[in-house]
């Protein structure tokens, strides 16, 4: 009988941390470069399996008694890519393909896909209440007015300098990583990792006074969110009735 207890606690849990991330996913439907998580459960018996190295995944063997505990076991990221939006804002740049900007923070550097820049009152490109944008040549990148432009290299120039004489400010890092698993998601649109950089990628590029919008999908949120609600009171229901019961069976069999 507490089987049935254990079972729909842990499920009831699972639900509440799926919705608490499918809100921090709409919440951040407006946030530039945002990427969406997705939580992904499994049962008590097989984590154990996979921690007793019993794990099988031709066909996992039976590890005693079967039991329907859930767990929320991880939560991935979907690099996806989204959609870009015509902003004219000229501080404003969004990666086309793979790709991260590196951003210097007081925690050290830090990763976005995130292009919504400011400048700060030296003049220094920056993300605003976050730290200054990286460049490949490893210096400040200051901009002197807001006359310039931003090539789809990234280098940001003055327009009206041209050929040997062509003044640029500098150039905006942009670096990719072998492996998107091992990165370490942060607060305000931030990735942390312990990988070597790698250089950008030949087929990515930087757009000039656009930003890319999240890969949130408003209606699939809506949808998962109205699936995980009836999970989740179902389960209450029926933990309702366990209780109900359970409270039954003490009162009779104390009464024999």
């Amino acid at each position: 009988m507490y089987q049935g207890f254990y079972d729909l606690a842990s499920g009831m849990i699972t639900q509440r941390r799926n919705l608490n991330n499918i809100s921090n996913n709409m919440v951040n439907i407006q946030t530039a470069g945002y990427k969406k998580d997705t939580m992904v459960s499994s049962t008590f018996k097989e984590e154990m399996m996979i921690r007793t190295g019993k794990y099988n995944k031709k066909g996992p063997e039976d590890l005693a008694v079967a039991s329907r505990i859930k767990s929320a076991s991880k939560t991935y990221t979907d690099y996806e890519q989204g959609s870009y939006e015509l902003t004219d804002g000229i501080y404003d740049t969004a990666i086309s393909g793979k790709g991260f900007f590196a951003v210097s923070t007081p925690q050290g550097t830090r990763y976005t896909r995130g292009g919504a820049f400011s400048v700060n009152e030296n003049g220094v490109l920056e993300l605003a209440g976050i730290g200054k944008v990286q460049s490949e040549e490893g210096h400040d990148i200051v901009l002197p007015n807001d006359n310039f432009a931003i090539d789809p290299d990234g280098s940001i120039f003055d327009p009206n300098s041209t050929g040997n004489t062509r003044t640029v400010y500098g150039t905006l890092k942009v670096v990719d990583f072998a492996d998107y698993n091992a990165l370490h998601k942060e607060d305000n649109n931030l990735f942390s990792t312990n990988q070597t950089e790698l250089k950008k990628p030949t087929d990515s590029s930087v757009n000039w006074k656009m930003l890319e919008k999240s890969n949130v999908n408003m209606v699939d949120e809506m949808t998962t969110m109205m699936s995980s609600q009836r999970a989740l009171q179902s389960a209450a229901q029926m933990l309702r009735m366990y209780d109900t019961v359970m409270s039954k069976a003490s009162t009779d069999v104390g009464r024999i």
